[in-house]
């Protein structure tokens, strides 16, 4: 018995329609059986009747997709790896046989890209700059986790472009400009910075290398692009950043090395005008260098004690304190007369030296002056060296005073390493308190392609300082226990720039053979013009059915005749009809030349047929005399410069497709 709904339907005469997705894929499979599987199979016929020639393997669009796709491997793959291949420790490492150095990277002023940067580039090129320039740091970055592998990795400062615009809770940017960022922001900034660099840390693994306690990253050291300079440096920006990523003053042992960070951009407040009014800018640092010489000798007691396998301090001693004592009661630290790890400075402002110092060879932008040659590089050259100077919230070198009074307080300072400047600079320093021959400073290259310089680049330090158990070193020379390395990462700019003169050769290429075919001197390769929907395999019955549909539109007395004749050929054509059948009064016998039993005429729906030249000129002829209309536009149609610009447009298209596809891979699965 028939069911009906509350509206008098039967149940289930209705369905719901296709949806959008299924209708899609029943085009793409259509598509695919009746047009691209029948393209594959001619091609693989003509290629197994060995259907070769030299015009057909090295034609100008192939020639062109394979050099694009070495260009753009050679550029997002091969220039970062080749780059980092050749920096590779035992090629440049010169230690004793056996020896098992500490490794150790700085990364200075990766300052990633945002709104501060550039404030005036409008949207589509400033957002392209970010991705692009976030994509190189996190390729170079992993890349160096995955092949060099390094024990420890200290950032020197200026992690953040506009970090110091950002306003906090107790702190509003005076400028406009900048007032709508504040803490969200800078939390998004914050990840970002977190997911190119620490999220890529462990990508060579996490394990230490045999012989080495660990491995280990240090990001607290502040830039002035973090927190501001000097006096431009407000204490919730500073508090915000240290909540993050540490204390900017702190000292670490690494590789029998104790290495002192400061944060030189709060403390060069000390070194302006009325510094009483913003010493709470300055203080902090101050007091940790006050006590840096007895902290130092602390850190070097507890690692000698770990290396020997003690505690890190020695047990307490076992007596009641009175509750009086309790605030001046402290852990107590071995009292054994130990000698001093060689001492590294890091500042993110580089240490005073008199102007015109030079930095020497391998500074990029500024090269030395030239010399006549066996003539002695010039002691004072101005174009070479740092500049001594400042402006807004920036300061190139540290106050002479400043740079005095780190160095005493600290002590025995061996080596220096710095940032800020973007490019290298390498000076010895003989005016301050060192440990002995100088102070040894080298200023890191920012790892960014987007900071002036077209060479990126970062320093690698190995440290081979083996020890007894009082911290003497066992070679009897402390001033030969690290060797650094600059290393240089691809020049992006110019792979940018390769990649358009490739375009304007394509362009070149392309519009020569565009005008070849035009002039007719190159013949074109049209694409087959197959329809999507199926049609009839045997060219003779499809001319013979439309003769028969003519016939039927000039003699409706004969309709029955004529469309019995071609349906019993193939009534599976689609034909388009003469529109002069559609003025007919009487219909036919037969239902309009329906077959009486279709279910006993066989099928004959094969894949569309490719049709020779002569059967292509023919169909073309029908078409217009049956008043069908091309949904495709036929090249071979066209005259001088219309065809021109249809070859040009066809065959940039066609390398762009690849090309683009090729490039989007290797950017997407690295």
């Amino acid at each position: 018995m028939t069911a009906y709904d509350d509206y008098g339907m039967p149940v289930g005469a209705y369905s719901e329609p296709e949806s959008l997705a299924h209708q899609a894929w029943r085009v793409a499979r259509a598509f695919a059986l009746y047009r691209v599987k029948p393209e594959l199979g001619r091609r693989w016929a003509s290629i197994k009747r060995g259907d070769w020639s030299l015009r057909r393997l090295l034609g100008a669009v192939k020639v062109l997709v394979v050099v694009w796709w070495v260009a753009v491997y050679f550029g997002e793959r091969s220039a970062i790896r080749n780059a980092v291949d050749a920096c590779r420790w035992e090629n440049w490492e010169q230690w004793e046989f056996g020896a098992n150095p500490h490794r150790l990277v700085f990364v200075a002023d990766p300052q990633l890209i945002d709104p501060h940067t550039y404030p005036g580039r409008p949207w589509p090129l400033n957002d392209l700059t970010i991705r692009y320039v976030d994509q190189y740091l996190r390729r170079t970055y992993s890349r160096i986790q995955e092949v060099l592998y390094p024990d420890t990795v200290f950032f020197l400062g200026d992690l953040f472009d506009g970090g110091r615009e950002w306003s906090t809770h107790t702190h509003k940017n005076p400028d406009k400009q900048w007032q709508q960022y504040g803490d969200d922001f800078w939390m998004n900034e914050y990840r970002r910075f977190g997911r190119i660099f620490f999220g890529h840390w462990g990508d060579g693994g996490l394990e230490g290398r045999p012989g080495q306690p660990g491995r280990k990253l240090i990001s607290s050291l502040p830039g002035n692009h973090d927190l501001g300079f000097a006096r431009g440096v407000d204490t919730s920006v500073r508090d915000r950043f240290n909540a993050y990523f540490g204390d900017g003053n702190r000292i670490d042992i690494v590789g029998n090395h104790t290495f002192v960070s400061i944060d030189s951009v709060s403390l060069s407040a000390k070194g302006q005008t009325n510094p009483q009014a913003v010493e709470n800018l300055w203080k902090p640092t101050t007091d940790f260098l006050d006590n840096a010489k007895k902290q130092k000798r602390r850190l070097v007691q507890r690692e000698l004690r770990i290396q020997s396998g003690l505690h890190p301090y020695p047990g307490f001693e076992h007596k009641v304190v009175e509750r009086d004592d309790l605030p001046k009661a402290k852990i107590p630290h071995s009292d054994e007369d130990v000698t001093d790890f060689p001492t590294v400075l890091l500042s993110h402002v580089p240490l005073f030296r008199p102007p015109g110092t030079p930095c020497g060879p391998m500074r990029e932008k500024y090269p030395p002056t030239p010399v006549g040659k066996g003539e002695e590089p010039l002691e004072d050259d101005r174009r070479n060296a740092i500049s001594v100077s400042g402006g807004y919230q920036y300061q190139n070198v540290l106050h002479r005073e400043i740079t005095v009074d780190v160095a005493d307080k600290v002590g025995d300072i061996r080596y220096a390493f710095s940032g800020d400047d973007h490019d290298y600079c390498e000076v010895l320093h003989h005016a301050y308190t060192s440990g002995g021959g100088g102070i040894r400073e080298i200023t890191v290259k920012s790892l960014s392609w987007a900071m002036g310089v077209r060479h990126p680049g970062m320093v690698m330090v190995s440290m081979w300082n083996p020890v007894d158990e009082l911290g003497k070193p066992l070679s009897g020379d402390a001033s030969k226990t690290l060797q650094s390395h600059l290393c240089l990462m691809p020049d992006q700019l110019g792979i940018f720039i390769r990649y358009a003169g490739f375009f304007g050769l394509t362009l070149l290429v392309l519009g020569m053979r565009a005008a070849l075919v035009a002039r007719g001197i190159i013949k074109p390769q049209p694409p087959a013009e197959t329809p999507l929907l199926p049609t009839n395999s045997s060219s003779a019955e499809y001319e013979k059915a439309s003769l028969n549909w003519q016939d039927a539109a000039q003699n409706p007395s004969d309709a029955t005749h004529s469309s019995n004749s071609s349906t019993s050929s193939n009534h599976a054509n689609l034909q388009v009809r003469n529109m002069q059948a559609r003025t007919r009064s009487v219909s036919p016998v037969g239902g309009y030349g329906l077959p009486a039993n279709p279910a006993s005429q066989p099928s004959t729906y094969s894949y569309p047929h490719v049709l020779s030249a002569d059967e292509e000129k023919r169909s073309e002829t029908q078409a217009r005399a049956w008043g069908s209309v091309s949904t495709k536009k036929s090249t071979g149609r066209k005259k001088g410069m219309a065809l021109f610009w249809a070859e040009l447009g066809w065959s940039l298209g066609s390398v762009a497709v690849f090309v683009l596809s090729w490039y989007f891979w290797l950017i997407w699965r690295w």
